[in-house]
């Protein structure tokens, strides 16, 4: 089926209180704090000590600005990335999709989490694993409004992580490491080839999010009600959810007057600020 014509509105106002909306930049960092932050790095760290810490800062930085050119297409259509590739192609959003799907699919990723949890409280990594899909999909399926589950999950999970790194801080970091810090910052170039250019490479790749979750940004936002967003409904769950209004368009467009450009520019302020103070600073810091 043919995507809709875009429809003229006028950008809707930020609200008065722009820290109600703050949200997506920390879903960003807590699904993306994962197997760079866990496995890659911390390897790397034990190999060749923190003079490539740099590569993980770039690779934050680098998604920083793509995550604010996927956001900026849905802060001005209230449409999602996928969506928006589909009006060039419209096969583009299944292959996006189906890379997506191949990449977060692989059982590996619930086992290794499951095989951790069994250091901790024992019991079958198998039987944990799947338990653990089971648990995630009920949770998505029945949550009335799925963007507000999933981020509730995510600050809890983010907010777990920060007990876990002010425990490290506390017990385990020595001084010399502290020491070592600086020039694993500002060491630009300094490259630990003996791991492997593949390896290297791939937690450049794997600091921050990486592939469909960077294109699930502009998801977010929507969900949240960012710029032109706010005239989309939100994503409902198919059992519990409470019906809504739905257009008989995907996307809109605002006439660039001084108006709609004014703000425009507090909508793309507010959007760079949320994402810096949440998914990049939450990330390096990780």
């Amino acid at each position: 089926m043919p995507l809709a014509p875009l429809v003229v509105r006028d950008l809707p106002d930020p609200p008065r209180h722009l820290w109600r909306i703050v949200g997506p930049g920390i879903v960003a960092a807590g699904v993306g704090l994962s197997s760079g932050e866990f496995i890659l790095w911390p390897y790397i760290a034990s190999q060749a000590g923190l003079t490539f810490l740099w590569g993980a800062v770039l690779g934050v930085v680098t998604q920083f600005f793509l995550n604010m050119e996927i956001e900026r297409y849905t802060l001005a259509t209230g449409e999602t990335a996928l969506t928006g590739f589909n009006r060039f192609w419209k096969h583009w959003g299944l292959v996006l999709a189906t890379m997506v799907y191949f990449a977060n699919l692989w059982p590996g990723w619930v086992m290794g989490a499951a095989t951790l949890a069994t250091y901790i409280v024992g019991g079958n990594p198998r039987t944990i694993a799947v338990s653990g899909l089971v648990a995630i999909g009920a949770g998505l399926t029945l949550a009335p409004v799925v963007y507000v589950a999933l981020e509730r999950l995510i600050f809890v999970k983010v907010a777990a992580v920060g007990v876990v790194v002010a425990l490290g801080v506390a017990l385990v970091i020595s001084a010399d490491t502290w020491r070592a810090l600086p020039g694993g910052l500002l060491g630009v170039g300094q490259v630990p080839v003996d791991l492997g250019f593949a390896l290297v490479l791939g937690a450049v790749a794997f600091a921050g999010s990486g592939g469909g979750q960077n294109l699930c940004q502009s998801n977010w936002i929507r969900d949240k009600g960012f710029g032109m967003g706010q005239y989309v409904p939100r994503l409902v769950s198919p059992v519990t959810g409470e019906p809504q209004a739905t257009h008989a368009v995907s996307a809109f467009v605002f006439e660039p007057t001084p108006a709609n450009l004014a703000r425009w520019r507090r909508w793309w302020r507010f959007a760079n600020v949320e994402q810096l103070l949440t998914f990049v600073l939450v990330t390096v810091v990780t």
